[in-house]
């Protein structure tokens, strides 16, 4: 230090505090993590694997609450401060221009809720007094808010803050793949260093508690468990006969071709119910029962809810007997299921959609007219969005419906009534990871589509997962007992995550849709005076400077893109063979450890024979 100038000195040591003070705070974020003593205690009884779904479940509960906050501070609350008078500012209205009369008619029921369930079906449904508040699309018909300096444009911040929250969903989870796909490939590259760091490094000796020392004595002996148990997996593989081998295929072809028959069966299913409900909507609601205005309504969600229930339980039985390892039993079973997730949405999202486009023969005028089914569909993007929402409701009652009256009888059963066959057979409830993870991956999905249609969703399923959390835990420690088949959770994390990414794709291929194809809803929205969403895209961009529109458009122009992209390909190509020369590196580094080793080893065997002929010689 003596040797620096003091400018140099002055910086060495700013640095080294900044670095001190970002580990303090980092220590004492740790402390401030939701669900931080809840997790590790789920890890210490339970394991690695099951924690990673608690953990998995706590990020998405941040992750809406993000999405809820970008959207709350983008378009609610300038509407909020204008409609209370908190701010000197009036809100401009959409002046309907160049637009026909009947395209406007937007007849939103009005039945004076006369009977008490109809309360129980708007709020099942979201229709009634809930299609006219702030949770539906149809809420916003505001062209902005004039403050005394500027104007908010209102239809610009709708859009900017559905691109905002699907680019931070994307950049968040793709971070978190990252840093898993690190430690995964970290840990898949020896297995005997796995055993050699659980053992001789695996303790925490910061810990002075003894209930945080036996949860983590319980941590390690479940990792262990679940390497011996991937250990017998690979060596019973490499011990199989031909016969064997061609047995077990055979085996798993036969499964495969029953795993089709169910997917299709669900598809077929889903489709069927979707049709009936929209052919049968058209009927009076005031002539039904109760029972079949409800069977009308909810049937998509019930077919559904049923289809995303059953199925993962007869794949969690088929994959028993197809012999794989632990760990890839759960990836297997979860693409499976995944299928039967993002099918059933897709179906109900491409039926609406050929709802809202196609015109009746009576119609036919109308249609044309506005650019949609007007009659049907008067605003459809928040009929969409009752969809999205009666999704979400009917996942989380049949979540807690299960829990409620399915696994706590079932061990009550277990527990007092043990000495019955039938009981026997059945068994105490075993916590299914597959299941529970696709089950809150399915909701993130409805959530990601509905939020445009219903800005108010992300809040509902941020108060849905922290609900979920703890109905879980509390299945989990009292009605569940632990999985006799151990896994690691290295695996299983990257894995979440990039079926979470799956989701997402869904979600943003049917938004894109909706916001460039179809035309926007001209009853009802921000968006009546745009043909499509995307449309104030370019609006907006005509209000800039003549050169940042230049800037813009050479931006977004093809001779802009096609140079950009394949520069992308050459960095990407770089850093391939760049990753490839690193792996041939380490690969020699590790054959030169390992030589270095055995030269020692040959060193310490001729050293202790020479002591033994010394010894052995006579004085």
């Amino acid at each position: 230090m003596k040797y620096l100038s003091e400018w140099d000195q002055w910086k060495r040591y700013s640095s080294k505090s900044w670095k001190r003070f970002l580990e303090k705070a980092r220590e004492m974020t740790t402390h401030l993590e939701l669900w931080r003593k809840d997790i590790r205690s789920i890890e210490g009884k339970f394991g690695t694997g099951i924690q990673s779904y608690f953990s998995f479940l706590r990020f998405l509960v941040l992750l809406n609450l993000v999405i809820f906050m970008i959207i709350f501070m983008l378009v609610l609350l300038p509407i909020l401060l204008t409609k209370y008078k908190i701010t000197n500012s009036t809100f401009v209205f959409i002046p309907f221009k160049d637009m026909d009369v009947q395209c406007t008619l937007y007849p939103v029921s009005s039945s004076g809720l006369i009977y008490f369930y109809s309360y129980i079906i708007d709020l099942l449904s979201g229709t009634g007094f809930l299609e006219e508040t702030s949770l539906f699309y149809g809420h916003y018909t505001i062209d902005g808010v004039k403050f005394q300096n500027f104007t908010y444009d209102l239809p610009l911040a709708y859009l900017v803050s559905t691109i905002a929250y699907l680019t931070l969903s994307l950049l968040w989870i793709v971070k978190r793949s990252v840093e898993g796909f690190k430690i995964n490939l970290i840990r898949s590259e020896e297995h005997f260093q796995s055993y050699c760091n659980k053992i001789f490094a695996g303790w925490d000796f910061c810990i002075t508690n003894r209930s945080m020392a036996d949860l983590k004595h319980s941590s390690l002996r479940y990792e262990l468990r679940a390497d011996l148990e991937e250990e017998r997996i690979r060596q019973k593989i490499a011990e199989r006969t031909s016969e064997e081998t061609l047995r077990i295929y055979s085996l798993r072809l036969f499964l495969n071709c029953v795993v089709l028959a169910v997917l299709a069966a669900c598809f077929y299913a889903i489709y069927i119910a979707t049709v009936f409900s929209q052919e049968h909507m058209k009927k009076e609601i005031s002539k039904m029962v109760l029972g079949e205005n409800l069977l009308i309504l909810y049937l998509p969600s019930i077919v559904i809810t049923l289809a995303n229930f059953i199925t993962p339980i007869i794949f969690t039985k088929i994959i028993h007997y197809e012999d794989y390892s632990p760990g890839f039993e759960i990836r297997l079973t979860i693409l499976r299921c995944v299928f039967v997730r993002l099918a059933t949405i897709c179906v109900l999202v491409f039926t609406l959609g050929s709802k809202i486009t196609s015109c009746n023969n009576k119609d036919d005028d109308l249609c044309e007219l506005c650019g949609y089914n007007q009659k049907l569909y008067p605003c459809w993007e928040t009929q969409v969005g009752q969809e999205m929402y009666k999704l979400m409701i009917f996942d989380f009652i049949i979540i807690l419906a299960v829990t409620l009256f399915v696994d706590f009888p079932r061990k009550l059963l277990v527990t007092y009534c043990s000495s019955w066959k039938l009981i026997q057979c059945w068994g105490q409830q075993e916590f299914a990871i597959p299941d529970n993870v696709l089950g809150i991956v399915y909701g993130q999905t409805i959530c990601w589509i509905g939020a445009f249609f219903s800005p108010l969703l992300p809040a509902i399923a941020t108060l849905k997962f922290i609900i979920i959390f703890y109905v879980k835990e509390l299945s989990l420690l009292y009605t569940c007992r632990p999985s006799p088949r151990q896994f690691r959770a290295s695996n299983s994390n990257f894995f979440f995550l990039l079926v979470l990414l799956i989701g997402l794709c869904l979600a943003i291929i049917p938004l894109t849709i909706s916001m460039s194809r179809i035309p926007s809803s001209k009853a009802c929205g921000p968006f009546t005076n745009f043909n499509t969403t995307w449309e104030v895209i370019p609006k907006t961009v005509s209000t800039f400077p003549s050169s940042l529109q230049s800037l813009v458009h050479g931006i977004t122009s093809e001779a802009f893109a096609v140079p950009f992209f394949m520069i992308i390909c050459l960095i990407m190509f770089y850093f391939i063979a760049l990753a490839g020369a690193h792996k041939r590196v380490v690969d020699q580094l590790r054959e030169q450890l390992s030589l270095e080793s055995r030269d020692k080893r040959y060193l310490i065997q001729k050293l202790t024979e020479a002591q033994r002929d010394v010894q052995s010689q006579p004085a």
